[in-house]
């Protein structure tokens, strides 16, 4: 039984190899993302491996089927780049990592926010250059600020926990409450609200056709002035060239993004002997008051046995004639 990977790094053969102990599996790696120009190489796959940026649409899925591909398992949690219907009607199986660990992506979230607002990054520099100054490294302290969360799953509900650890106040949006949560003094909101009183910003949420663009020009004018805002779920969220004018108006004081609306032509690459194209990110980054890192939030060791273990227990049970569990079956 072979199994291909897509978008595959060093680090998914290192995990992906150790944890392999199922008689008879056999792995073929491409670096290359999956989509219409490489569909070719797919010859006698049982299932193709794939992650957030490979292009999983209807002919491409198409193509796939034909070729005897029985299964579609997705290395992350978010499958917005798949086409659930195209998969269901050519019987496709597909399957996910719902929870790898909420708390690596959680940790890095905040990871963002001490830097934007402690400037950590900036003090390194300096300090490397003999240059002990603090002038234009002011912050401020977390405890007492509002933090707003938009989606409370398990990563929402691992940043509110630390957010809380903080001493801030924690007002929540998401479509089903959670009653932990609230038992712990989370206050769920209507999505006005969490944007309106929020000092502190963080999306946590799953990108849908409903939610695209849920930081635009209209929703940024109903935030606070000097708002942080943080991102470390798809790019899609947010409409970048709306964030730059609310960076340039001052109207949001900082932006942390682990993720972006155009990545797949830039992380998880290389480019630094390349011309960027990309004029957008180039003047998103060219802000002092942004912070990006390349997809980076759930690269913990933890994240990626876990990444491992559940994506190779679920095409061992589909091959066995099985069900893996229910919660990581898409189709």
């Amino acid at each position: 039984m072979k199994v291909i990977f897509f978008s595959a790094k060093p680090y998914d053969r290192q995990f992906f190899n150790r944890y392999n102990n199922i008689p008879g599996l056999e792995t073929e790696y491409y670096e290359t993302h999956l989509g219409p120009h490489i569909v070719n190489v797919i010859e006698d796959a049982y299932a193709v491996c794939v992650f957030v940026n490979d292009k999983l649409s209807a002919p491409v899925l198409e193509a796939i089927a034909a070729k005897g591909v029985k299964v579609i398992a997705l290395r992350c949690a978010g499958f917005n780049n798949l086409d659930l219907d195209a998969a269901k009607r050519l019987g496709l199986r597909v399957c996910r990592v719902p929870a790898y660990s909420p708390e690596a992506v959680a940790e890095h979230t905040i990871a963002m926010l001490l830097t934007l607002n402690r400037k950590t990054h900036k003090a390194y520099n300096r300090v490397r250059e003999q240059n002990f100054s603090l002038d234009g490294l002011l912050g401020f302290n977390l405890s007492g600020k509002t933090i707003g969360v938009i989606g409370t799953g398990k990563i929402g509900k691992a940043f509110c926990k630390i957010m809380l650890g903080f001493g801030c106040t924690v007002v929540a949006y998401d479509v089903y409450e959670d009653a932990g949560l609230k038992e712990l003094g989370v206050a769920y909101k209507s999505q006005g609200e969490v944007l309106a009183t929020a000092d502190i910003l963080s999306l946590h949420c799953p990108l849908t056709a409903e939610n695209h663009y849920l930081i635009n020009s209209d929703t940024l004018a109903q935030m606070k002035d000097g708002v942080i805002v943080l991102n470390t779920s798809r790019g899609g969220l947010i409409s970048t060239a709306d964030m730059i004018e609310a960076l340039k108006s001052k109207k949001v004081g900082a932006l942390g993004i682990d993720v972006y609306e155009q990545e797949e032509k830039l992380f998880f690459r290389d480019l630094s002997e390349n011309i960027i194209e990309d004029d957008t990110i180039q003047r998103l980054m060219s802000f002092p008051n942004v912070l990006v890192t390349a997809h980076q939030a759930f690269f913990t060791d933890e994240a990626l046995s876990q990444i491992a273990k559940v994506t190779l227990g679920s095409i061992a049970a589909f091959a066995e004639g099985s069900e893996p569990s229910p919660e990581v079956i898409l189709v």
